[in-house]
């Protein structure tokens, strides 16, 4: 029963907890071997490596980016990984040798850095290519650094230990994601050791340039895939729950207990992701089911994610969503009776690389929600330049999801509950597969929305 488990980043960072209700489980009544973790940074460094997540702040790689003094950042980072180490030394760690460990692995990047910095004054290369190939190396070092304490950590406290470096800064071999996955994890026995695999992953096709920030997950997939694992393990701090309890309250929001791929991907299309989209995929593809677990909470069996799931009795599972998107509307007399009058907006849509949340149409209007960024100016601008009125406004999703939603009433009850507090409607959306309700309101009635359709939907059902 070899399992794959992926460590969150916030979870990493509170190792202590990790080493008592993960690694040793009471739940594994001994038996600790049979598990490969692919583990992510501790919670921040990837920030400082690449940008914030949310906020959007740059790091080294902004520096680098701009010619700007990125090797003054590179000492702050080691400082900062030093600082974390400290704070694992009552856990065994190995603090000289892992310091060894960080410093040659910084110095390798630094020199890294340099020589890509050198290629690019040349002019003769492509500048993209060579910043894409920076942000690879910078990112590698959180999860390498991670994996490596890890390794030595679980290895002090008893148990054998097999640490997989995937960054593959040892070595100049030209391998894709998969060929250096199956390499690496060939002729490890999993029944004597438990294998620490980095969450990043060098690959010739370059897995930050196809996946970016959601990489750690592919390659916790990709080695699950690998192995044939039993069971595809995802460790966070909270569980996948009925809400976010920030919003609705701890004591209201309950975890989902069991859900299906159908809606994890509505969840990640709204970006609260339970698992990558592409790095779902290959593990629904492969029969892998995927279980979300909270390191807190490790007795509670958390939350199962299965192909086939459908719930027994009809009920919401989940209301979510996001107050990061605008609405935009393009409005045409022209657009009634004409065959393919949409093909020519999403020509634009695809043309600025932009994808869409939801979209609903009537005779002379589509609406059509996306992610509120700084890039979407110009694919505004092209759209008012060529249709009779294009309005744009901010906005928020609300979405009602359930394995098991397609039931008289369903509707009725969340737009009742969303007139009972006063919330408008601006753009409504539902499928015939009815796993998903998406309600477009004022982003200003976000928190207010979520709270009243779980309230009804949820707690009342």
């Amino acid at each position: 029963m070899l399992t794959v488990e992926k460590i969150g980043g916030t979870s990493m960072s509170r190792f202590e907890d990790v080493l008592k209700n993960i690694v040793f489980s009471p739940s594994r009544m001994g038996n600790y071997y049979g598990r490969i973790f692919v583990v992510s940074a501790y919670a921040g460094v990837t920030d400082m490596l690449l940008e914030h997540k949310k906020t959007g702040a740059p790091g080294i790689y902004a520096r680098f980016a701009k010619k700007a003094d990125y090797d003054t950042a590179l000492d702050e980072l080691l400082t900062r990984l030093l600082e974390i180490n400290e704070g694992f030394a009552p856990l065994k760690l190995d603090l000289p040798k892992a310091e060894a460990f960080l410093r040659e692995r910084i110095g390798k990047v630094r020199g890294c850095l340099q020589s890509m910095a050198e290629v690019l004054a040349s002019g003769y290369v492509d500048r993209q290519n060579i910043l894409l190939a920076a942000r690879e190396v910078l990112a590698s070092i959180g999860e390498s650094h991670a994996a490596y304490n890890t390794a030595d950590i679980v290895r002090k406290n008893g148990l054998d230990s097999t640490f997989v470096d995937l960054g593959g800064f040892n070595d100049a071999e030209y391998l894709t994601i998969n060929e250096r996955i199956h390499k690496a994890l060939a002729g490890i026995d999993f029944s004597r050791t438990v294998a620490v695999v980095t969450g990043y992953t060098k690959g010739t096709e370059g897995i930050m340039r196809e996946f970016d920030r959601g990489y750690s997950e592919v390659t916790f997939s990709k080695v699950a895939v690998e192995v044939k694992a039993a069971e595809a393990v995802i460790h966070k701090e909270y569980h996948l729950s009925s809400a976010d309890p920030a919003l609705v309250g701890l004591e209201n929001a309950v975890p989902v207990g069991f859900t299906n791929f159908d809606v994890a991907d509505q969840l990640a299309d709204i970006g609260m992701e339970a698992i990558h989209p592409k790095a779902s995929k290959p593990l629904e593809n492969a029969g892998i089911n995927i279980r979300i677990k909270n390191t807190f909470q490790p007795e509670h069996p958390g939350t199962l994610i299965s192909k086939g799931y459908v719930g027994r009795q009809s009920r919401v599972e989940i209301i979510t969503g996001t107050d990061k998107v605008v609405v935009i509307e393009i409005h045409d007399p022209s657009m009634v009776g004409q065959v393919g009058f949409d093909r020519d907006i999403m020509q634009l849509f695809y043309e600025h690389r932009t994808s869409y949340i939801v979209k609903a149409t009537n005779a002379n209007s589509i609406s059509i929600v996306i992610w509120d960024k700084e890039k979407n100016a110009s694919l505004i601008k092209e759209l008012d330049g060529r249709y009779e009125q294009v309005t744009v406004k901010k906005a928020a999703v609300v979405c009602v999801l359930g394995t098991n939603i397609a039931i008289p009433g369903v509707l009725s009850r969340a737009a009742g509950a969303l007139s009972a507090k006063g919330i408008n409607i601006d753009v409504l959306s539902q499928s015939l597969r009815q796993v998903n309700i998406q309600f477009v309101v004022d982003r200003d009635k976000y928190r207010e929305a979520v709270v009243a359709l779980h309230a009804v939907l949820c707690e009342k059902a």
